[in-house]
């Protein structure tokens, strides 16, 4: 399946009892492992991907237990306010836990903070009672069961039930060897009317050393619960990503979804909301730029299962060099789920001619009585714009620069942590000068 010689059931579960998972999670790895060598790839429209490379290393890394006293570097330490002692958040470099922290306050109100594998052992039963059971299947295609096999690095959030984190709980994960896959899952929990903001980051440091990226998230919002949850991925263009963010939300739950898809390699993007109770609702905002020659797929979906469910889907992409960009949007009201709402808009702004982005919105109904609409366009600066700032004094490329900030502005605006915000805008003006 991976061509890796390193990697044999043998070596799974000796490194899986070593780290002292549960004895249902190293089978879970090792059925998974059987599993990724027979199952195919995804499906994923308009992109042709059998010839990315998903699955084969050189080297593997498992989890290393324990926070090490690892300095973080400039980039990543200006994401983070270590010095605030009532600040939460973790950093994961690689493979190892470097830096994690949760207020008293909260531990008191029973909020569980931590790498995944660490809850995994001391909350085994909550774990494994939403690990890749509710939002993610082990076997929907190779790539779910070779994360399920392989998972190395990842976080847990659990919010009890009436618990309203009023601060931002914040998550950075950092490729500092970049040649070693990661492998990371996300497990965050809202329980019955609980809320909270989860902002994170990806980060590579190694810029030269090729690899591999495959993580999956999985956002539980229990009746009642509120979920914001901001992202920005910024991996290398030697980097080639899987990322999978799906959320599946309860009655009278809502998620809001923030992500700057900024990753330089070639991305696979799928952002899943799958509305499952009545009276749920889910907004998702994205902004991406495409640049160099990658290859990226971005496909955001709201699926609407329950009765009166509001599906929301902003998409703004900028794209330059030779870069290639597909958007599917599509929003999916099944039968039952009447009175509903469906709505969605894709943008594509062009700046070369080599460069490719198209916006494919995509609405299924299989009920009467919802409302549904989309919006969609690809085309270049609009030259009006560029006239009217032009005729103030300011240069073209400045010019370009302001139209283009303000139309990825609705999603970066909305993230909640100040310092990564102004991270998004750097990483947008690198690659649009």
């Amino acid at each position: 399946m991976t061509e890796n010689t390193v990697l044999k059931d043998d070596f799974i579960r000796t490194f899986s009892e070593g780290a002292g998972e549960p004895k249902a999670f190293t089978d879970l790895r090792i059925a998974n492992w059987k599993s990724a060598g027979e199952l195919s790839l995804p499906f994923v429209d308009k992109t042709k991907i059998d010839r990315w490379n998903f699955t084969k290393f050189d080297t593997y890394q498992a989890f290393e237990n324990g926070i090490t006293d690892e300095g973080l570097a400039d980039k990543v330490a200006s994401l983070v306010d270590l010095d605030n002692k009532e600040a939460n958040f973790y950093v994961q470099v690689d493979t190892h836990p470097a830096k994690l922290q949760l207020s008293a306050e909260l531990k008191a109100q029973g909020v569980i903070f931590s790498d995944i594998f660490t809850a995994l052992k001391e909350h085994e039963e909550l774990v494994m009672k939403y690990f890749m059971t509710q939002a993610v299947q082990s076997d929907e295609h190779k790539l779910t069961a070779f994360h399920a096999a392989l998972v190395n690095g990842g976080a847990f959030l659990y919010v009890p039930k009436n618990v309203e984190i009023k601060e931002p709980i914040q998550a950075v994960f950092v490729q500092k060897d970049a040649s070693l896959p990661l492998v990371n899952h996300v497990l965050l929990v809202a329980d019955d009317n609980s809320s909270v903001t989860y902002v994170e980051n990806y980060v590579t440091l190694d810029e030269d050393s090729k690899g591999v990226v495959n993580v999956i998230e999985e956002v539980i919002a229990n009746r009642g619960a509120k979920i914001t949850f901001g992202a920005v991925d910024n991996l290398s263009s030697h980097v080639t990503t899987y990322m999978n963010r799906r959320g599946h939300i309860g009655a009278d739950s809502r998620i809001e979804w923030a992500l700057g898809l900024m990753n330089d390699g070639d991305t696979i993007n799928e952002n899943v909301t799958n509305l499952m109770g009545d009276g749920s609702s889910g907004d998702v905002k994205t902004v991406t730029v495409g640049r160099g020659k990658q290859t990226q797929n971005v496909t955001t979906r709201v699926t609407h299962y329950g009765k009166a469910s509001t599906g929301t889907i902003l998409s703004h992409g900028v794209m330059k060099d030779k870069a290639t960009t597909i958007f599917n949007g599509i929003g999916h009201i099944k039968h039952g789920a009447s009175k509903s709402d469906a709505q969605q808009e894709s943008r594509v702004l062009m700046l070369s001619p080599s460069a490719r982005g198209d916006a494919n919105p995509i609405l299924l109904i299989d009920e009467n009585d919802v409302v549904a609409g989309h919006a969609a366009s690809v085309g270049r600066v609009d030259p009006v714009q560029l006239f009217y700032l032009m005729s103030r004094g300011i240069s073209r490329s400045e010019a370009e620069r302001l139209v283009i900030h303000g139309f990825l502005d609705p999603v970066v605006k909305q993230l909640p942590i100040e310092g990564v915000k102004v991270m998004l805008k750097e990483v947008i003006e690198g690659k649009v000068r």
